[in-house]
């Protein structure tokens, strides 16, 4: 997938869940099925996730090939992604990782200023994708908590189908539509 057509993506699913969350009434932000997250915590995550990402994209990437290696694979197409990471999830039995454990439920006062936030995440993540070069997108590797290190373009991939699936899992499990 072209480095464009990846960041639209991102900007796309970004966007389809924002406009989704701040259509859903208020009381629905804190509140969740059992054992499940919040409408907040899930955009906590999110937003976690884009500022983690950001934060390797920005910087040298020197270092980034010195800390995690050079990929020595091609790259994977979107679908092959997508399926490697729902069959994760599948055996990971709905574990969290460092950093989503135990999350917090942000309070409604919250809300806009996450929204925001994951919104302008967004918008850097799409800028720092259309700004790399193919070679960086294929070699240069990060890590993923529950993929292993990944080549950034396959992360960046992820990283709007992860967004998508958080919205699908709020709009199938929790059921508010308006």
């Amino acid at each position: 997938m072209e480095r464009d057509t990846i960041a639209d993506l991102i900007d796309s699913k970004h966007s389809d869940y924002i406009e989704w969350v701040q259509n859903q009434p208020d009381e629905h932000w804190e509140i969740a099925p059992e054992s499940k997250w919040s409408t907040g915590q899930h955009t906590l995550h999110l937003l976690q996730t884009l500022k983690a990402i950001n934060k390797a994209l920005s910087m040298p990437k020197f270092l980034l090939r010195y800390k995690f290696g050079k990929s020595n694979r091609e790259v994977r197409d979107y679908d092959t992604v997508v399926q490697r990471y729902e069959e994760r999830l599948k055996a990971a039995q709905g574990k969290t990782y460092k950093g989503s454990q135990n999350m917090k439920v942000p309070g409604i006062k919250d809300k806009a200023y996450l929204l925001s936030r994951m919104q302008q995440e967004q918008k850097k993540l799409a800028y720092k994708t259309r700004k790399l070069s193919d070679k960086n997108l294929d070699n240069l590797i990060l890590p993923h908590p529950l993929m292993g290190k990944m080549p950034v373009r396959e992360l960046l991939m992820w990283t709007s189908h992860h967004t998508e699936h958080h919205n699908n899992t709020l709009k199938e499990k929790y059921v508010f539509e308006p």
